[in-house]
């Protein structure tokens, strides 16, 4: 097949493109959404997946730190810190003391390992503002998973799932 002719939204941009962007109108709503149920929603997920990897070490360090993912082209962001026992949602106030920022499609790849987060960094494609140990503190703890974030997601939703009910009958028709 002729890379010219791929739909560009199903291929991962090299470094030297830019990743697709999310349409306007997502972004523009996006904007107008209120911060901290997303960041609810992002701990919600954090605590799924990323929790159960943390090394003790890792865990002490995030103590009380304030942390905040920015998806650029969505015009969110999510902000969050670890309080002992798990990620909890923050309001968006003040200066973070790591901000990870990056569009969508860039994140996405990110959490699938497609991409490494040093390349995209080197390209501008992803920003990392504050506290430089902390912030490799988290890249080496993301690089140190074993398998992409959505693989250790999906994993941790199949072990939830084993602890539902399931209705008389037996299961989805």
């Amino acid at each position: 097949m002729n890379p010219n002719l791929m739909n560009t939204s199903l291929r991962t941009p090299t470094t030297q493109e830019t990743a697709p962007q999310l349409p306007a109108l997502l972004s523009a709503l996006g904007r107008r959404l209120p911060a901290y149920p997303g960041s609810l929603l992002c701990v919600a997920a954090l605590n799924i997946v990323l929790r159960p990897q943390l090394p003790d070490d890792v865990r002490t360090c995030l103590q009380g730190r304030h942390l905040r993912v920015r998806v650029t082209d969505a015009g969110v962001a999510f902000d969050f810190s670890w309080d002992g026992q798990r990620f909890t949602a923050r309001k968006a106030d003040g200066v973070a003391d790591l901000e990870i920022g990056a569009c969508a499609a860039d994140m996405l790849a990110l959490a699938r390992r497609q991409q490494d987060p040093d390349t995209l960094f080197f390209a501008r494609r992803l920003s990392m503002e504050g506290d430089t140990e902390l912030g490799l503190l988290v890249k080496n703890t993301l690089d140190a998973i074993d398998m992409p974030l959505t693989e250790v997601g999906k994993q941790a939703l199949l072990r939830l799932l084993k602890f539902l009910p399931v209705p008389n009958g037996g299961g989805v028709r």
